[in-house]
């Protein structure tokens, strides 16, 4: 099984995460509200550094959701690539 921050399903995830993000302000906004820095905040977006699930409902008390609908969120887009990817295959 491949690290999973090379997975389909991290890539949606990254997705999903950068869209919070800018709908809830710039990376230096979220920074100062997560008491981190902005390269931080760049870091995660970008996928070189892994989130971990305390971080992420830390990022989503600031994105202003709620933790369990991102995460079905990313469910919903993940399961629409997933067919997606199987229809190309048939």
């Amino acid at each position: 099984m491949p690290k999973s921050i090379y997975t389909a399903t991290y890539k949606v995830f990254l997705e999903q995460f950068r869209a919070a993000r800018k709908q809830a302000g710039t990376q230096q906004e979220i920074a100062r509200h997560l008491g981190q820095t902005q390269t931080f905040v760049s870091k995660c977006e970008r996928g070189e550094r892994r989130v971990d699930i305390a971080e992420m409902f830390a990022f989503c008390d600031v994105f202003g959701l709620n933790a369990a609908e991102f995460v079905r969120r990313i469910q919903k887009r993940r399961r629409k690539r997933l067919s997606s990817v199987r229809q190309h295959k048939s």
